[in-house]
């Protein structure tokens, strides 16, 4: 397990575009599909300890925060070549797992996640109304295997949604997320 931290992409950037297979519904999501809502883009896959930490508060986060107007999407990229546990198959099973309420896309020639210079499971990536970046870092500071074991609350994201979703700015200084890097497959390895 490599420790990666996320690129903090430059805030203002538009959502690059996807057309990505959901792996819960088979049905293909766009990022158009989201026009007009403020959008989460989550880079995550099933084996990583990291998104495990944050799964169950993710899932619980999502239902809130959908039911508030905020659309959610899951994406991994990871080559299942190496990493099998992240095939879409398993993907489907994570999502019944968790109790995934938004789409789980797979990105299987990992276009996706360097457009967005995703670098790290989890990697979130937080869009207001025009699709334009106004977050990318941590869920919250809690960490698997921290001593004392703290649980996930996601304060940080909460506080930039709530923000997006009053229309207001965002104040305060973001972080990076922390966790495994993307699993590359060959010759796909950023430079970034």
């Amino acid at each position: 397990m490599a420790l990666t931290q996320s690129t903090m992409l430059e805030l203002g950037t538009e959502a690059p575009d996807f057309a990505l297979p959901d792996a819960t519904s088979g049905n293909i999501v766009r990022r158009s599909d989201f026009k007009g809502k403020p959008l989460l883009v989550v880079f995550m896959c099933n084996h990583c300890p990291y998104v495990k930490h944050i799964a169950d508060a993710l899932a619980a986060f999502a239902r809130e925060y959908q039911a508030n107007g905020l659309a959610v999407v899951g994406i991994s990229s990871n080559n299942v070549q190496t990493h099998p546990d992240d095939s879409p198959e398993n993907m489907w099973s994570e999502a019944q797992l968790r109790g995934y309420t938004f789409p789980y896309l797979y990105d299987e020639t990992q276009e996706v996640a360097l457009a967005y210079r995703a670098a790290c499971t989890p990697d979130f990536f937080l869009f207001d109304r025009d699709h334009l970046l106004v977050y990318r870092g941590q869920f919250d500071s809690t960490r698997p295997r921290q001593d004392p074991p703290q649980k996930p609350t996601g304060e940080d994201l909460r506080r930039a949604v709530d923000a997006v979703l009053r229309g207001e700015p965002l104040a305060g200084k973001q972080y990076p997320s922390t966790g495994c890097n993307i699993k590359w497959k060959p010759g796909n390895e950023p430079s970034y």
